[in-house]
């Protein structure tokens, strides 16, 4: 089997966001697709392992912000690379609350849901959610996932559905937390210490030499 096969397929870039206790939390996914147009109806597929998972099965709603070619693509590495467990993601990442539910404002469009059904697989589960609200936020094209590795040139998390291992090119500075790896002009030593990861917003010391 050539896994690069699933490449091929269409995925977006998205923020899957819910309630814990009252407290916005979230994760990046890219495997969302509406099901059904009368209702309307989507899915979601969340990691187990990603606490937004037990978030969105106590809260019983979600909210999937599509993220657009323009979003700043920090918020991918601080919704994919770290856990709403420990940390408030939102902290850093203006957001507005619509048809009850946390939404990302540097976003394209949103949908909010509410779960009708779940789907159960031994590292995911897929949320069914009946569509409460919707709703365009700007006219900006929304980022698929073939333009944020080839453009954006990022990551994707270990608990992403579609995640490969990719071999580490030698004698590169790689990020420890989300895999980025550093390819700009300037050497990776000339940096100056205010400088960060572009896609997860870590300080230059994650970063490892391969």
């Amino acid at each position: 089997m050539n896994p690069k096969a699933f490449y091929a397929m269409s995925y977006g870039v998205y923020i899957v966001s819910t309630w814990d206790n009252g407290r916005p939390t979230g994760c990046t996914a890219n495997c969302a697709a509406q099901i059904t147009a009368s209702p309307a109806t989507v899915m979601v597929s969340i990691n187990k392992d990603n606490y937004t998972n037990k978030c969105i099965a106590d809260c019983g709603h979600f909210s999937i912000s599509i993220l657009a070619e323009n979003s700043d693509p920090s918020i991918i590495g601080t919704f994919g690379f770290r856990s709403g467990k420990d940390f408030d993601k939102f902290s850093s990442v203006p957001y507005a609350v619509k048809d009850a539910l946390p939404v990302i404002t540097d976003s394209c469009a949103y949908i909010a849901c509410k779960v009708i059904n779940t789907m159960d697989s031994p590292t995911h589960t897929v949320f069914l959610g009946e569509v409460i609200g919707a709703d365009v936020l700007s006219g900006n094209p929304p980022m698929t996932y073939a333009y944020y590795h080839n453009v954006v040139k990022g990551k994707t998390a270990k608990n992403a559905p579609t995640y490969i291992a990719e071999e580490t090119p030698k004698d590169k500075y790689v990020c420890s937390v989300c895999g980025h790896i550093y390819s700009g002009n300037i050497p990776f030593e000339e940096l100056p210490e205010s400088w960060i990861c572009p896609i997860c917003g870590q300080p230059k010391a994650v970063f490892k030499k391969s």
